[in-house]
């Protein structure tokens, strides 16, 4: 079985629609205020601007593991 983690941080652009950023394989022990932190940081900084558009704020943030169990299945 093969786990999977990514965090999906997710922000309001300028014209108020929703972008996601996601990382993979955080570090399992991640606090929320360090996300909380993290995404203050890119809407502050300026660092992204999808199509031009600029974050103006951080909407949420979730973590999601996913657990894959692969089957080698012979056919025929």
């Amino acid at each position: 079985m093969e786990t999977s983690m990514n965090l999906i941080m997710t922000f309001l652009n300028q014209s108020n629609s929703r972008m996601s950023l996601t990382v993979q394989d955080p570090r399992e022990d991640i606090t929320e205020a360090e996300i909380k932190e993290a995404m203050e940081l890119v809407v502050s900084k300026n660092i992204f601007s999808p199509n031009g558009l600029d974050l103006v704020s951080a909407v949420d943030a979730k973590v999601i593991v996913t657990e894959t169990t692969p089957f080698d299945l012979v056919i025929g």
